[in-house]
């Protein structure tokens, strides 16, 4: 089957499949989970089978299958944010405009709307529209983390499928097999997601390079934690993954030993996570972060 190569949601699995076979497909699907557990690879593999000509689906070898795997197939399309913050109005549009047209490849359409949370009001208002009186051959799949971003005659148009987190047995497999090492803190950062997984096998020097930091925490001085943290400053676009790992590291500590320096380190590292999303300045969130941690660590031991 089509799924066996993505991990976990075997329900899920099984539900899709069986639409297949009873060709009980529905016109509009609502996929939610958190970012990097397979939704979209669910989507894509369900939209083959949905679009391939052959009694077992997908055979790979049909003219649909071919295109569809040569990301060619005029009977399929994905929308996703242009900018990485937002779906417009006019995308849509351009959505209404191809699916209003017959299938050429197959007696089905589907399209796929990563993120649909990113959906713009208007948006979503436009989509409306197709969701209401969509052409019989045509199937959507809206794949989202938050669905409280969405209007609920959206969320009432679609037959919504939860994804579960994957297990981290499945990760610890997917880490096996493919060469990537792992601790119980990297894990736990993963929460469930391939993606993120396979983001730590490219970090792999950064959060080593974390656990030094944190280790010096109680024997060095600030200037010298300051220069040794380099890698924070320049980590802008990862640093929630890297103050999560603080965080990790903290709580794991405070299941052994109930001590407040962790209690309080582990405040500080959210506090900073809520100066940076309102925008403050970075390098100094930065700075300031390190330094009221290593006080904890070396002026805060009296406080418990």
């Amino acid at each position: 089957m089509s799924f066996d190569s993505i991990l976990g949601n075997n329900q899920i699995k099984e539900l899709l499949s069986n639409s297949i076979k009873s060709k009980n497909i529905l016109h509009s699907y609502m996929f939610v989970g958190t970012d990097g557990i397979g939704k979209s690879l669910f989507a894509k593999e369900f939209s083959k089978m949905i679009l391939c000509l052959s009694d077992v689906k997908p055979c790979n070898t049909c003219s649909s299958c071919i295109k569809f795997n040569s990301d060619n197939h005029p009977d399929f399309m994905i929308i996703d944010s242009e900018d990485n913050k937002s779906i417009k109005i006019g995308q849509i549009r351009f959505l209404q405009e191809q699916i209003a047209e017959k299938p050429i490849v197959s007696s089905k359409k589907v399209y796929i709307i990563n993120n649909s949370d990113l959906m713009t009001v208007e948006a979503q208002n436009c989509l409306l529209k197709t969701l209401e009186e969509p052409p019989e051959y045509a199937t959507i799949i809206l794949i989202l983390s938050n669905e409280n971003k969405m209007l609920n005659t959206i969320k009432s148009r679609c037959t919504k499928i939860s994804f579960q987190n994957i297990s981290q047995d499945d990760l610890l497999k997917y880490a096996e097999q493919n060469n990537i090492l792992v601790t119980d803190i990297l894990l736990n950062i993963c929460n469930g997601s391939i993606n993120k997984l396979i983001t730590l096998k490219d970090n792999a020097e950064v959060y080593s390079t974390l656990d030094k930091i944190i280790t010096d925490f109680s024997t060095k001085d600030i200037a010298y934690i300051w220069n040794e943290a380099e890698i924070l400053y320049k980590s802008k676009d990862n640093i929630i993954n890297l103050l999560d790992y603080f965080n990790i590291y903290f709580f794991n500590k405070l299941k052994k030993k109930q001590d407040s320096k962790y209690i309080n380190s582990i405040k500080i590292v959210e506090q900073t996570k809520k100066r940076l999303s309102s925008n403050a300045n970075y390098d100094m969130c930065i700075d300031s972060l390190l330094l009221k941690i290593w006080e904890e660590f070396n002026e805060g031991n009296s406080r418990s």
